[in-house]
């Protein structure tokens, strides 16, 4: 599943340990689903949408 926590992250000025913190995961975890070796939790994705302030469906999207 591709997603776009990376750039929004990056435009918010947020690092990886930053998002890590705030959710109560590990930077590993962050940097997983960065690149798409980690599907998170339906809780997690959408904690990480409400940290970025936009949706999940515009976060993460399903492969063709």
């Amino acid at each position: 599943m591709k997603n776009k926590i990376k750039e929004l992250r990056k435009n918010m000025g947020l690092r990886q340990e930053d998002i890590a913190n705030e959710l109560g995961v590990t930077r590993q975890t962050i940097n997983a689903i960065e690149n798409d070796k980690y599907n998170p939790t339906l809780e997690l994705a959408m904690k990480l949408a409400r940290l970025l302030k936009t949706s999940v469906e515009n976060i993460f999207e399903l492969p063709d």
